[in-house]
């Protein structure tokens, strides 16, 4: 008799915390998840930070909208978050210190996953594959498979700042002239302006730069280079999110969606107009 008492008290106790639980408003569930999840829901929206300035990836739009294959990317995860979705566009050697910082949620901008990147922040990924490229109107270097054999000091090139297209640059060419720019607008124009004999950057941008300026010349040819898997960058020691971000772009990559994303801004230029 006591041993079925027993168990009708386990079973009554089970049912009043399993309705407990489907009654608990998002505020309660907040606080069985980690910190920083926590905070994007109770602030009731995603911060992500971006430069604005990297096509297809992220671009600013010319009514001032950011938008791109990364943003999309973004505004989905917002939505599986239930929370509103807000971009923040910065330099990109600011990315990194805004997170540390807890300035952003996250950083979603074409960034290269890193050992020493890695050491700072944590990293999903890759949702992306790329390599460096030369975008140059001289197709001897656009072809140039080995960056070495262009590596002297009449050689000028330009490169995004604190981006490892920086690294590969001081690394591969250290006797090539360098200039370091704060954003691509400002590195395509050394190039158009035969400043530099080539922009070195993620094959993308180089192709996007192609598509924008049709007359001016340039050449780009995805060469091997270099490997360069994207990541999301996010908070340090934070296993939940981690795990959350993780799961949600192996869903994405599943479902169709990636790839859905994937045509729609590497392989259709109708975008171009609302930004140029």
């Amino acid at each position: 008799m006591k041993s079925k008492l027993k168990t009708v008290a386990m079973i009554a106790l089970a049912v009043i915390i399993l309705s407990s639980c489907a009654h608990m408003t998002s505020s309660d569930r907040n606080t069985f998840t980690s910190d920083h999840i926590a905070r994007i829901m109770q602030k009731g929206e995603l911060i992500v930070g971006t430069t604005g300035n990297m096509p297809p990836l992220n671009m600013t739009a010319k009514g001032g909208e950011v938008i791109g294959f990364e943003i999309d990317m973004a505004q989905s995860m917002a939505a599986a978050l239930g929370v509103q979705l807000k971009v923040k566009t910065m330099s990109f050697y600011e990315l990194l210190p805004a997170l540390e910082l807890n300035k952003v949620d996250m950083v979603i901008s074409g960034m290269t996953i890193t050992p020493v990147r890695n050491l700072r922040v944590d990293f999903v990924g890759p949702y992306l594959i790329s390599g460096k490229a030369f975008l140059a109107k001289s197709k001897t270097i656009a072809n140039v498979s080995d960056a070495t054999a262009i590596d002297n000091p009449s050689t000028k090139v330009a490169a995004l700042k604190g981006s490892t297209s920086e690294d590969f640059v001081n690394t591969v060419m250290p006797k090539a002239q360098l200039f370091a720019t704060n954003n691509y607008d400002e590195a395509i124009g050394l190039v158009l302006q035969d400043k530099v004999h080539a922009l070195v950057a993620d094959y993308p941008i180089c192709i996007v730069a192609s598509l924008r300026y049709p007359d001016a010349g340039f050449v780009s040819i995805h060469t091997t280079l270099t490997y360069e898997p994207y990541g999301i960058a996010l908070p340090l020691n934070d296993a939940h999110i981690l795990n959350w971000v993780g799961n949600f772009l192996e869903i994405m990559e599943g479902s169709g969606q990636m790839q859905h994303l994937k045509d729609k801004w590497f392989k259709n230029s109708t975008w171009l107009d609302k930004v140029w």
